[in-house]
């Protein structure tokens, strides 16, 4: 057993690349008893060999040439950590097609091409693996593709972006607004130089697309997922979230009946008692639904240089047991079904609603006039503070159905004594 040597190829050696370089450097000794072989990493794609020798205690290992790799057949593994989608895209379908078996943490092109790429995979009866796509370090996309198949999963639902969760922390414990928030978070290092794929939501829809395909086994892809982000969200709103017993988080959720599937991401008001309400700071976490599992939650760290490596490596090792053991893409794509995305018009919600009125007799009735004509069925609607001649107004709908809730808003908006909409924001309900 101990004669057994694997091949690994490591494209790219940035934040999680070196990571990735740390962890199997550090896992040498024991691998060969977790695996069944020894694994051999022979050579690391980089941009400019010069700056990436200063990295590593093995530079003899750096090529700027994917061709070295794809023609070395000893390589039997390969790992993708450039990201984005070219020249990603183009280097793992070379590999697959050249029986060298792949393991990415790439969210961008596995939420956009998971399909194609899990098809030639299975073309090539190779293996195609992303545990560290979804939540870095924690345990996700293995416990839905094996650990929990037995079930037929209602939801899947999650804080999966750690700078959002980051800024929403420090508005809520701290008071901040959300531009200073988003300035800390920058300042420490949580937040990118352009933080819009995060503070817009777009990072979490990559995130919901590829959960989504997986729980409810039929293809979603990125354009599926409706997004919107936290750049709204004020100190006020998580003041008056707090006075009802919740706290607000970016949620990025996917929902199935067995007959369609809606996916969204939002901030959203969740209760304070609910699990998810207790993630904080940096943190990840994802909360499942099944009818056999009931409720289950996986929490931990959602990004990192080790944390995501732990992932990567975690998927090496189950690759090269695969190997040893000749049963190579035993779990391919696992899409079998093919159901229809809902329309975010027709999903159903609860909405919290902050309205800026003129101070004076008659504007509730003829809110709740509006929205009597809409169909939306208000369960609280409470006066708050004044502001100069106008006052706030906060409204809970009860379930109501996007399109009627949006049509109401619309019309209140242009009324007269309608001063502004300040905020709307979905409730969490099961």
């Amino acid at each position: 057993m101990e004669n057994r040597k694997i091949g690994v190829a490591l494209l790219g050696l940035g934040t999680v690349g070196l990571g990735t370089y740390k962890v199997l450097k550090a896992q040498k000794e024991e691998m060969v008893y977790k695996t069944g072989a020894q694994l051999e990493l022979r050579r690391i794609l980089v941009r400019n060999k010069m700056k990436a020798a200063a990295k590593i205690d093995e530079p003899e290992l750096l090529t700027d040439s994917f061709e070295d790799i794809i023609q070395d057949q000893e390589v039997e593994i390969v790992i993708e950590l450039i990201g984005g989608i070219e020249p990603a895209r183009t280097y793992i379908e070379a590999s697959l097609r050249a029986g060298k078996h792949v393991i990415t943490a790439n969210k961008d092109l596995i939420a956009s091409d998971h399909g194609k790429l899990m098809d030639l995979a299975k073309e090539n009866r190779c293996d195609l693996m992303f545990e560290a796509a979804v939540a870095g370090a924690i345990p996700v996309i293995t416990p839905l593709k094996q650990s929990l198949a037995a079930n037929h999963l209602t939801e899947v639902m999650g804080i999966v972006n750690g700078t959002t969760n980051f800024i929403l922390t420090k508005m809520s414990q701290e008071g901040m607004e959300f531009q200073e928030a988003l300035a800390l978070a920058t300042k420490l290092g949580y937040a990118e130089a352009d933080p819009t794929a995060d503070v817009e939501g777009l990072d979490a829809g990559r995130k919901v697309a590829i959960m989504a395909s997986i729980a409810f086994n039929s293809r979603v892809a990125f354009e599926d997922v409706t997004t919107e982000g936290i750049t709204k969200i004020t100190a006020n709103d998580i003041r008056y979230a707090k006075e009802m017993g919740c706290c607000i988080k970016l949620i990025g959720r996917a929902h199935s009946d067995g007959n369609c599937i809606e996916a969204y991401v939002a901030p959203m008001l969740i209760p304070q008692n609910h699990p998810l309400a207790a993630v904080n700071d940096s943190y990840n976490a994802v909360f499942v639904r099944g009818d056999a599992v009931e409720d289950a939650m996986f929490q931990g760290r959602g990004a990192g240089e080790l944390p995501t490596a732990s992932a990567v490596v975690g998927d090496v090792f189950d690759v090269a047991r695969n190997i040893v053991h000749g049963c190579c893409g035993r779990i391919s794509c696992t899409c079998y079904k093919h159901l229809p995305i809902a329309l975010m018009d027709d999903v159903c919600s609860k909405y919290f609603l902050r309205i800026e009125v003129e101070d004076k007799i008659g504007v509730l009735a003829e809110i709740a006039s509006v929205f009597a004509n809409h169909k939306v069925s208000v369960e609280q609607m409470i006066q708050k503070q004044k502001i100069g001649d106008s006052t706030e107004i906060v409204v809970i709908t009860d379930m109501v159905r996007e399109g009627n809730f949006k049509k109401a808003v619309a019309c209140i908006a242009k009324r007269d004594a309608v001063r502004g909409i300040k905020s709307s924001i979905r409730v969490y309900t099961v």
